[in-house]
């Protein structure tokens, strides 16, 4: 049996990555698709592939969080798995793209599931903003809320590996990876904003392989709090990186089902590896 990726809206599928990865399925929000079309839908898809793993937006609204845990409930199937990621939107969608890549080798479905926060750990997000006055995703002092009614100020922002905020000056250097990675970068459609030093600075500073634009997430401008901002990601893109990355992790069987896993916690079953390495308890069938 092999894996698909599962995402909850098909911004978090980049058309100009996507032909580099095998397909993904999208589970909407409640109000874009009924429950019936819904559940056919996913038991279609774990009927034709064998296992589901969903990546969750940490940022998901509450009604669609719900939507995904009835259908696993409601489905009764242990082959579906829900992986929550805090990432902005942008990073997300690379990571989801990731996923994707890897899950064509043969790494196992606990594995796959649980690289989603492995892999997080080798985004750089950040975004280039015109206010932060509405940013409550990462601390915001009182000089930069000020600031932000200066008419043209604008600010560079990194929210992972690790926070940082920034009015954004000719001097400003952003911590970034130390391997290769390209980088991604999008604003809202017609508005260029902050592009021109992303592609530049940016991409320079980060000795980035290889700049491209691609299509603004629709969570984007709520994420960031606000419209006037081009959000970037530095990411990994060599598969061959990413393969290598997950499969040389420690890996354990789990106690119950007996899936392969990285880290304490079977993403499908919910639980960890047994105590002292005996399996003795793994379920099997």
């Amino acid at each position: 049996m092999s894996t698909v990726i599962g995402v909850t809206s098909e911004d978090m599928l980049l058309p100009v990555l996507a032909q580099h990865a095998p397909s993904a399925i999208v589970l909407p929000a409640p109000a874009q698709q009924p429950l019936e079309q819904a559940l056919t839908e996913t038991w279609a898809a774990l009927e034709a592939v064998g296992y589901l793993v969903v990546v969750l937006p940490a940022w998901l609204p509450a009604d669609h969080r719900i939507r995904l845990h009835s259908l696993r409930s409601l489905l009764e199937s242990d082959r579906m798995a829900l992986v929550e990621v805090d990432l902005p939107p942008l990073a997300m969608a690379l990571l989801t793209h990731q996923l994707r890549q890897i899950a064509q080798y043969d790494l196992g479905p606990g594995v796959i599931a649980s690289a989603a926060r492995l892999l997080a750990h080798y985004l750089y997000a950040g975004a280039v903003l015109g206010s932060v006055a509405r940013l409550d995703r990462m601390r915001v002092g009182l000089t930069s809320h000020l600031k932000s009614w200066v008419p043209g100020a604008r600010f560079a922002a990194l929210a992972t590996p690790e926070a940082r905020l920034e009015q954004l000056t000719d001097g400003l250097r952003l911590p970034g990876p130390n391997y290769a990675t390209h980088l991604a970068f999008g604003s809202p459609g017609g508005h260029p904003f902050g592009d021109e030093w992303v592609r530049g600075r940016l991409g320079q500073d980060w000795n980035c392989q290889y700049v491209c634009e691609v299509p603004l997430p629709a969570q984007s401008a709520r994420w960031w709090g606000t419209g006037r901002l081009a959000e970037f990601a530095a990411y990994i893109a060599d598969v061959g990186v990413l393969y290598q990355l997950v499969s040389s992790a420690h890996r354990e069987p789990c106690h119950w089902c007996g899936l392969e896993l990285v880290g304490d916690r079977c993403a499908f079953c919910e639980a960890g590896p047994a105590p002292g390495g005996d399996q003795g308890n793994t379920r099997t069938g």
